[in-house]
């Protein structure tokens, strides 16, 4: 067997994600391993869900990270409280709110779809027509939807939800760390992300927050959540109050990482953070466009993080892509689904928002399109 683990290059990491991981990051993930009761385990354990309260905006008791990636955590949002039957509206406009879809079809609820063109946002008044037609146990939306670049109305469709009995259930993992999240401002009952976009984090935890009135529909469920591994009911006592009830044995240095990353945002400051990233963001667009490319989304409702441009004709994007990877060792994502060969996703999350990087990608572009 060939150790290929001495081969592996520097890659500057500027696809929709994983984003490249800050130097203290890497330093915590290389600390020693402590037992997962370990008293100072613990302790790291009850900081970084003080941690993830202030990134999420919220002061939901259950703040936990789940062992696993982003996708775990969507399917530990919908597994909890979705039962048989159950009726869920799913708002969707790119893959991931496609996936939502998926996943509480296959637990046995009855979705609804409202359906937009991908690149545009979610329009909150079809969402107040349809309200108005039939309810629903769960509305699910993405706030930063990674396949397009959109950001999705998430405030004002909490807005509508006021008031009601239904959950809002909300996908923040492009969105964390690199724009504000405000959970309990905009009523939401339960929100996932994952630590690999701007937290600058490798991919293998995932941040999830679920509110007092989420907790009590899983305490009503008729049956026990299906999924063992992520059943809040369990993961509870192992993450809250004071003795701790062995569930599983979380993986001990990604959560050294995890924790190193929450710490590095409130180290420097939430709002300068969000305020780099759309600098970052403004920066690049400017580089773009003085080239000739457009971007797919309307000003308005762009994603500062996840930076989707159009490709104009004669450009090949595979092409594209492969020499930037192998030849500048730079990484850029391509389109997904309908938009595939379509677009190319820039990311400029976490650690890597900042204007070097920028120009590093736009010099190298521009060399290969000469």
């Amino acid at each position: 067997m060939k150790n290929y683990i001495d081969d592996i290059q520097t890659i500057l990491l500027l696809g929709a994600g994983p984003s490249s991981v800050a130097p203290a990051t890497y330093h915590a993930l290389a600390r020693n391993t402590l037992g997962h009761m370990d008293p100072y385990f613990v302790k790291i354990m009850d900081e970084l869900k003080e941690g993830l309260r202030v990134l999420f905006g919220t002061k939901n008791d259950v703040t936990v990270p789940l062992s696993g990636t982003g996708s775990l955590a969507m399917e530990a949002a919908f597994v909890n409280v979705v039962e048989p039957g159950d009726k869920v509206l799913v708002l969707q406009n790119g893959v991931f709110s496609t996936r939502m879809v998926d996943v509480a079809s296959r637990l046995g609820a009855v979705v609804t779809e409202l359906t937009y063109e991908w690149g545009m946002p979610v329009d909150v008044q079809s969402v107040a027509d349809q309200l108005k037609k039939d309810s629903y146990k769960i509305v699910a939306l993405v706030y930063a939807e990674t396949s397009t670049g959109v950001q999705n109305p998430a405030e004002e469709i909490g807005k509508l939800l006021k008031g009601s009995e239904t959950l809002y259930l909300v996908d923040v993992v492009t969105g964390i760390g690199g724009m504000p999240i405000k959970v309990d401002e905009w009523g939401v009952d339960i929100c996932y992300a994952g630590s690999q976009k701007c937290l600058s984090c490798p991919p293998g935890a995932s941040p999830i927050t679920f509110s007092e009135r989420a907790m009590n529909t899983i305490k009503k469920r008729k049956a026990k959540v299906p999924n063992w591994y992520v059943d809040m009911t369990l993961l509870t006592q192992y993450w809250g109050g004071n003795s701790r009830v062995y569930h599983h044995t979380p993986p001990i240095n990604m959560m050294y990482a995890l924790y190193q990353a929450v710490y590095n945002i409130l180290a420097e400051g939430t709002d300068k953070v969000f305020a780099r990233h759309q600098a970052a963001h403004e920066y690049l667009v400017k580089g773009v466009t003085d080239m000739g490319w457009d971007m797919l989304v309307e000003e308005s409702c762009r994603l500062p993080m996840l930076n989707v441009v159009n490709i104009p004709e004669g450009v090949n994007d595979a092409q594209l892509r492969s020499r930037l990877l192998k030849e500048y060792q730079i990484e850029i994502s391509g389109g997904l689904g309908a938009l595939a060969g379509k677009i190319i996703r820039i990311g400029l999350m976490g650690y890597n928002a900042n204007s070097e990087n920028v120009d590093r990608l736009l010099t190298a572009m521009r060399e290969i399109l000469a």
